[in-house]
């Protein structure tokens, strides 16, 4: 099953600046839901060509709540940096953008298209 043969449910479009976010909630043929939040950033070449960018995060149902609980603590320590201006103390290897390691997860060794195989 390829991405275009794949039911959309619901889509929300959230435009900000460069920036365009899509929110799509989509079904499987086993009627199972997932989301996918594409991220869709417009750039310009030094030539004066346009061009987008785009990342994809594919969520799915038995992830929903750890993802919503960690971006709600995550909004919710920016709100709280926001108000007192201060930055709490930064936890030791957790963020691989800082070079810390994530414990490794059953779905590091997703296959995507397993995803377009008959059930």
């Amino acid at each position: 099953m390829t991405e275009e043969e794949r039911e959309d449910v619901y889509s929300k479009v959230v435009r900000a600046g460069k920036r365009t976010y899509y929110f799509d909630v989509r079904s499987t043929r086993g009627n199972d839901l997932f989301l996918t939040i594409t991220e869709r950033k417009k750039r310009s070449d030094a030539d004066g060509r346009v061009s987008y960018e785009k990342h994809k995060i594919f969520l799915y149902k038995e992830d929903f709540e750890k993802f919503v609980e960690g971006l709600q603590d995550s909004l919710a320590a920016l709100e709280r940096i926001r108000a007192t201006g201060e930055f709490p103390p930064k936890p030791e290897g957790q963020s691989p953008a800082d070079g810390g390691e994530i414990p490794p997860s059953p779905y590091d060794d997703l296959r995507f298209e397993d995803l377009d195989r008959p059930e």
